[in-house]
């Protein structure tokens, strides 16, 4: 369980509040995944546990699923606000 130590922090990591950035987000995280495991190669039962935790947090719309944003989830009050996309 060695390799979760750098797999778990990756959930805690918050979405942008302006979704002009999502995208962004999301690829950047995606691509840091992919590295990840290329690189490290961790084995299977942490791949699976971790694969297991995106799923069930991304599944139930939790809020901080980086693949994409859930249409039942409503947007934060900030990302209305054009001074936001602004900056």
């Amino acid at each position: 369980m060695y390799c979760l130590q750098w797999l778990l922090p990756v959930l805690l990591i918050p979405k942008p509040l302006n979704p002009a950035l999502w995208f962004s987000h999301s690829m950047f995280m995606g691509f840091y995944l992919l590295s990840f495991l290329l690189e490290r190669k961790p084995c299977t039962i942490c791949a699976m546990v971790f694969l297991a935790a995106l799923f069930l947090i991304c599944y139930s719309c939790w809020g901080n699923c980086f693949l994409y944003h859930c249409s039942d989830s409503p947007l934060p009050e900030l990302a209305h606000d054009p001074g936001v996309v602004g900056t």
